[in-house]
């Protein structure tokens, strides 16, 4: 499990904090010892008056420990990693807290240590700690068989989850098809019979009808990418030229990006702003759904507890009526009856304890599973609004940039993969071997 702990002060607010409900769905107190008090701010405000007769500026030390994801933890591991970590670190006795939390779907746990050593009225010396919390940490992945993260071998292999605006672009890219665009152009000019209605076919289709810089007709896609009529729809250039008239009169190629690039903003702008309105209600609705889930498991734990309480007392009693009291009782004591009974209770108590415990853990991992569902439907389509999202940003950039007139990543790509497709199609030079050879070739 992840280990990270810290020197630090403030006792106040490290028990509001620990004791925050809002930011989990479960705060349990497993743990207090060496404290006078029976709070958890009680008890930090113990270890801060006793610091003042030091010069301990930090006198908590804080750890937390988080198990891999899905993995199903039980109390026992946690505590002993605890006194693993207390042994390491020379905490053995010192006075100590223990906070489990639940937090989407996921169980871990924080202990804080007093510093202070009472008998010698100084702070313990943490020489090292993280050095020694990682060993600590490699030794548990490896004890229970838990893949180990890469960043428990090497910082270096820490591989966060990056998507480049390149890769997007090349995901995009696999969408073009230049024999779907040349199908569309002869379909536009067979349905058309003069300018109005190609005009009209190419643009329900998202091409718009431009003036070419060599007095041709060209259209020009929703990218800003031009083509000529002439050449993708397969008729000779006076044809075109009979059928759509004088280019002179339309839009040049550079004023049909700006149209294109002013349209498609606007356009893009309404879908951005209908997806985003789209996560935050997904984001309200999953909060609503987490919220009412962890309502239900609390009660469900209350229940429990209650459960066990009810039990715990009526095996107790069970328990002590098996001692017999009186004359009877003296006489099971001098037989060695009344020991033999009290190892029994003792034994038949600690079955019972770790029956209970069982159960409470079986419960927690239960609403682990559940919560670890939720956040997974959660976390999955929220990121598919978020990638959806900022396709949407980066698609509005690109038509501020070609209305800018600003160089178009994607086109420098496309010329660069065209260069190097034109160079490995030219054909090699075959040397006539006869002539190394020193024969003249046969007429």
């Amino acid at each position: 499990m992840i280990l990270k702990g810290s020197q630090r002060s403030g006792g106040r607010q490290l028990a509001a904090h620990l004791l925050k409900t809002e930011d989990n769905e479960h705060v349990e107190i497993h743990e207090l010892r060496g404290f006078m008090s029976e709070d958890l701010p009680s008890a930090f405000n113990e270890v801060h008056a006793v610091s003042k007769g030091t010069r301990a500026k930090q006198p908590f030390f804080s750890l937390s420990l988080s198990p891999p994801p899905n993995e199903r933890v039980p109390i026992e591991v946690f505590e002993t990693a605890i006194e693993q970590i207390e042994q390491k670190l020379g905490l053995e006795e010192q006075p100590r807290a223990i906070v489990f939390h639940e937090k989407e779907g996921r169980r871990h746990a924080h202990v804080v240590w007093s510093r202070i050593d009472t008998d010698e009225m100084k702070a313990i010396n943490l020489p090292f700690y993280k050095m020694k919390l990682k060993d600590v940490s490699r030794e548990l992945y490896l004890e229970h068989g838990w893949k180990i993260p890469p960043g428990i071998i090497d910082r270096k292999d820490r591989n966060p989850l990056n998507f480049s605006r390149e890769e997007w672009q090349q995901a995009r890219r696999a969408g073009l098809n230049p024999k779907d665009i040349k199908r569309t152009f002869q379909e536009s000019w067979a349905i058309s019979d003069n300018r109005n209605a190609f005009t009209q076919a190419l643009l329900s289709k998202g091409f718009v009808l431009a003036r070419g810089d060599r007095r041709g007709f060209v259209a020009v896609d929703y990218q800003g990418e031009a083509y000529a009529i002439a050449r993708y729809t397969g008729v000779k250039a006076k044809d075109v030229r009979q059928r759509l008239g004088d280019p002179q009169t339309l839009p040049s190629i550079e004023q049909a990006k700006d149209k294109i690039a002013a349209d498609m903003s606007k356009k893009l702008q309404q879908h951005l702003s209908h997806a985003e309105a789209i996560k935050q209600k997904r984001s309200a609705a999953f909060e609503f759904k987490r919220q009412r889930l962890v309502e239900e498991q609390r009660k469900e734990r209350q229940l429990l507890e209650q459960s066990q309480r009810k039990r715990w007392d009526a095996e107790t009693k069970e328990r002590s009526q098996r001692l017999a009291k009186g004359l009877k009782g003296i006489w099971h004591r001098l037989t060695g009856k009344y020991e033999k009974t009290k190892r029994q209770n003792e034994l038949d108590a600690l079955v019972a304890f770790q029956r209970d415990r069982q159960e409470k853990d079986e419960l927690i991992f239960k609403h682990i599973q559940q919560r670890q569902q939720l956040s997974l439907r959660q976390r999955s389509e929220i990121h598919t609004h978020e990638l959806e999202i900022e396709l949407l940003r980066q698609d509005i950039q690109d038509y501020r940039n070609l209305k800018t007139d600003k160089p178009s990543i994607l086109k420098e790509e496309f010329r660069k993969a065209s260069e190097k497709a034109s160079k490995s199609r030219k054909p090699k030079r075959i040397r006539d071997k006869t002539q190394d050879r020193g024969y003249e070739p046969e007429i």
